[in-house]
């Protein structure tokens, strides 16, 4: 049975490209990942898949310290804020060259932002450019942002790559195969060619060396990327250990531990890495709008025994609304989750009226305590969900589970159908994840909760137009207690990154921007 497994396997690799009589010993370097992105447009697509790939296809205005925190200079070296908030001007670079050889004036940046919120690309992005008022390039060098109001997210925001710098005549001459067929933009590696769902292969910009100060190398070490897609965990897990490829940080959590034993492999974790898990309610559905069935909810789940069982323990049980790592988090709303305490909710049920009937299922005034959820079918979605049935189940609360492939997912996800849906998503600030998720005008999706509260949204303007520090993050603190308290969400884990390189790769480190684990990857080298 071993052979044949092994046989499989090898079968696998070669069928993938990697030749599994023979470890890799000259350029290209290879990472590894589970999926591919439906296209490379910023504007056009919010996967992480397109994201990672583009943050060494292009560049932002300004780039993202390893902490996840501090923004640093990259297209721009320096950059003012006026005193109201509303004026960004940008310093920029001027040895900039796009991977065609032509130099990159502020004419470029004011083309790129501006095509990100113009209204006829429809870019499922352009809220997070704040509320424009005016993109204009004075000079070569020069780029002043206007707002119509504060947004003191917009520099974060900026590092991200929906707002990357791309070439107008690549985009003009390719049209909707703009990053399907091509690219041209100033990042430290090009485009060379795109086999959907396969791979993806970038080579050296010969011009870059202006990289984020971050990094000990301003220029690209590796002559050749190829991000190849393996999408069945063992055979990831295989090559990586025959050191058939190079990085990736999408190895199979069940395999962390015992990556860290094989002789050549490095394993790192980014602690400052946020992607969280969550669990949320639509408030004006049967069940799931009485505050009991969401308090009662929140107590019933171990996330304990789901990161333990789904996560195999790298997993971090998230124990608030937001995690402890983003900007502006409040302790003080994290003491007001429910703890897990299935007695303690069998207690709010009985208390709000809630009976069990004679199949254990509570009941009241006529309906039963039960919900439809909906999720993404992935190698996780369904033990988490499992275990939550079964958790909730066990207080008198029937949750039907309906998984969705991604291809067919988002839209079920964009529909009136379910009572309560499960996600995960990456995110930097506390402004970014609760004016995305928690706005009134954001409904029905992302707002898919249904949640429109005029406090809520107070608070939400408050914090994204504050100009002083300390009134957005006492404006973030009180919407933090305000949706605890309200049990909108059951918070279940934060995921970890882990990188796992080879023995013939230097300078790896995890960063993590927005779930991308390599960002830039400046000083990868190669050592044979």
């Amino acid at each position: 049975m071993k052979r044949i497994a092994t046989a499989a396997i090898a079968a696998g690799l070669t069928a993938l490209g990697l030749d599994p009589a023979a470890a890799q010993t000259k350029a290209p370097l290879t990472i590894l990942r589970v999926i591919d992105a439906d296209r490379y447009d910023p504007i056009r697509s919010t996967a992480t898949a397109a994201v990672e790939a583009l943050f060494m296809l292009a560049d932002t205005l300004v780039s993202l310290d390893f902490d996840l925190k501090t923004v640093k200079p990259l297209l721009a070296k320096s950059w003012t804020v006026s005193p109201d908030g509303k004026t960004y001007t940008f310093d920029l670079r001027q040895d900039v060259k796009f991977c065609d050889g032509r130099p990159m004036t502020a004419a470029d940046v004011v083309y790129s932002l501006k095509r990100w919120i113009d209204p006829a690309a429809r870019s499922p992005v352009a809220n997070r450019a704040g509320k424009v008022k005016e993109i204009s390039a004075p000079d070569d060098h020069t780029v002043v942002y206007e707002l119509q109001e504060p947004f003191s997210d917009l520099l974060y925001q900026l590092t991200l790559a929906f707002a990357s710098v791309v070439d107008k005549a690549s985009v003009e001459t390719l049209g909707a195969n703009f990053g399907v067929q091509g690219f041209n933009a100033t990042g430290p590696y090009c485009w060379v060619s795109w086999t959907p769902r396969q791979e993806l292969v970038m080579k050296k910009n010969p011009y870059y060396n202006w990289g984020p100060p971050m990094y000990q190398n301003p220029s690209p070490q590796v002559d050749q990327v190829v991000w190849k897609v393996v999408p069945e965990a063992n055979t990831l897990m295989a090559a990586m250990q025959a050191k058939q490829a190079d990085l990736t940080y999408y190895p199979p959590l069940f395999s962390i531990d015992t990556m860290k034993r094989v002789p050549g492999l490095t394993v790192q974790q980014q602690p400052d890495y946020i992607y969280d898990v969550f669990f949320a309610f639509r408030v004006n559905k049967p069940v799931s709008d009485d505050p009991a069935i969401r308090r009662a909810a929140n107590m019933a789940i171990n996330r304990d025994a789901i990161v333990k069982a789904v996560y195999f323990g790298h997993g971090t049980p998230l124990r608030s609304l937001l995690s402890p790592a983003v900007l502006d988090y409040d302790a003080k709303a994290a003491e007001l989750l429910p703890h897990y305490d299935p007695a303690g909710a069998a207690k709010v049920l009985d208390e709000a009226g809630w009976k069990p009937g004679a199949d254990g299922i509570r009941a009241k005034d006529g309906q039963r305590a039960s919900f439809i959820v909906y999720g993404l079918r992935d190698d996780q979605n369904p033990r988490i969900s499992e275990a939550m049935q079964a958790d909730l189940r066990k207080v008198g609360l029937d949750m039907q589970v309906q998984l969705w492939d991604a291809t067919v997912g988002w839209g079920k996800l964009a529909t009136q159908e379910f009572d309560s849906f499960m996600m995960s998503y990456p995110y930097g600030t506390a402004t970014e994840a609760m004016n995305l998720y928690f706005k009134s005008t954001q409904a029905p999706t992302p707002n898919r909760m249904n949640w429109k509260d005029a406090r809520t949204d107070q608070l939400l303007e408050a914090a994204a137009t504050a100009v002083d520090p300390a009134k957005r993050t006492e404006a973030n603190a009180e919407l933090q207690r305000q949706l605890t308290e309200a049990n909108v969400w059951i918070p279940i884990a934060t995921r970890q990154l882990w990188l796992v390189s080879s023995d013939r790769v230097g300078g790896a480190r995890p960063h993590g921007l927005y779930g991308a684990g390599l960002y830039k990857g400046l000083d990868l080298t190669l050592k044979r």
